[in-house]
Formats: C-alpha cells, structure tokens, sequence
C-alpha cells in the first residue's frame, strides 16, 4: 500500500506566496501538478497565468476577505487547498505595543485564515475534500521578547487549527498547522542579519543548523495531499527539534 503523496490536478490558495515559505510551497504545488493562485500584498511574479495566477490584495483589511474568496475561485474554480502562509510580526516589546500593531497582527495573523477558511469551506464540503494549512511558529509554544502580539497570535492559531479541526473534518476537510523553525525569509530578515543571532539559533536545534526552504516543502505536500487523510486539529513543528530542547 503505497501513500498517495499527489496533488495532481488540486487547486490551491495560498497567501502571502509573494515570497519566503508562502513562495516555496506555492511553487511546490505547482510542480507537484496542482493549480495556485497566490494572494499577497506584491504580485507573485513567478506566476505563469496557466498553472499559477497572482491576485494583489490586502489581506489585513478582513471587509473585503469574502471578495478575495470569490475572486480566487474564479480563476481555476474553487480551491481543494488553501494554505494560509501570510503573517506580520511587529517585534514591539510589550511595553511598546500599540493598539493598531496589535490589531493588525491579529487580525492578519489570526482572523484572515479563519474568515478565508470559513469562505472556501462550502466548496470544499461539495467535494468531500479539503486541506487547510494555517502557519504557527515557534512562538506558539516558546515566549520570545518582542513577541507579544505575534506570540499569541501564533498560540491563538494552534487552538484555531483545532477548532477547525473539530468544525469541518467531518466533511472531508483536514485542517493542520505549520510550526517554522528559524527560515531565512523577509519576515526573519532580523534575525538572520544578526550572524551571531543566527548561530546561536542553530546551536539550540538538534540538527545544530536552521532551515532551508526546502526543508518545509515535505512537511507541506503531505499536509497537502491524500497521504494525510487522517491527520487533522494538529500542528507539525518543522524547526529541526528546536522546541525539542
């Protein structure tokens, strides 16, 4: 019995796919024989117009998430997959968080892939399949300084995924997260431009390195694809066993 890892002929959304993680499995996708349609603030343009299609939107504002469902299903039709790869991180420390850094991390962080969730899942149910991918961190599980807001939107997204979970895998649809390690992208340019930050990084992983884009990809299609039929409400850490020390 071979695990069926394809996700030939899927359709998938996945925001935030302008660049970092969001881009890598987004190009995933499409190698793998899948149809994306990336959602980001930039236009993805690694798009080809016939296997991936780019829509340029601001997810933060949550009014006009029902309209950017609907214009995603109207290039390829209502996706199978949606992978929730968009986020922020204000690295405010908590004495200095605002109430709009605050806001607009939850709401982009938390709230955008439950209302863009709760808008594709009526085509999904039609199907009986359905795969939702939220992304968690590191800092769903680990307090970090300047991470308050971005921290709980993260734990906020593990309960989520659960809650989604328990909402809608009964038709069919598995909802999972994705715990990022220490990747080298736009959102932990910080980190990374800190070489002595980095290696210290590494050194509390088991592996005793960081993450390189194609170390997320696995994880990804088989949270993607039929292999995982029966995984749902978990949340996979991809950090080299950092959160294992």
């Amino acid at each position: 019995m071979t695990p069926d890892f394809s996700v030939k002929g899927r359709i998938a959304c996945v925001t935030g796919a302008s660049s970092g993680l969001g881009r890598a499995i987004a190009q995933a996708l499409v190698e793998g024989g899948a149809k994306v349609v990336s959602v980001a603030r930039r236009s993805a343009d690694w798009c080809d117009g016939t296997s991936s299609a780019a829509i340029s939107a601001d997810l933060s504002d949550l009014k006009g998430v029902s309209d950017i469902a609907a214009a995603v299903a109207d290039i390829f039709g209502p996706p199978d997959i949606l992978v929730n790869a968009a986020g922020i991180n204000t690295r405010q420390p908590a004495d200095e968080v605002t109430m709009d850094g605050w806001l607009t991390t939850m709401d982009l962080n938390l709230s955008v892939p439950f209302f863009l969730a709760q808008a594709m899942v009526p085509a999904m149910r039609e199907k009986g399949w359905g795969r939702i991918i939220n992304f968690a961190s590191l800092q769903s599980q680990r307090a970090f300084h300047g991470g308050i807001a971005y921290g709980a939107s993260k734990g906020g997204i593990v309960q989520l995924t659960r809650a989604m979970a328990e909402a809608w895998s009964r038709d069919g649809i598995m909802a999972n997260a994705l715990a990022p390690g220490f990747f080298p992208t736009e959102l932990t340019g910080p980190v990374f431009g800190d070489a002595e930050l980095a290696a210290k990084n590494a050194a509390q992983t088991c592996i005793g390195r960081n993450g390189d884009l194609q170390d997320i990809l696995g994880p990804a299609l088989f949270l993607c694809s039929p292999a995982s039929d029966y995984v749902t409400g978990q949340c996979l850490y991809v950090d080299g066993g950092f959160t294992a020390k």
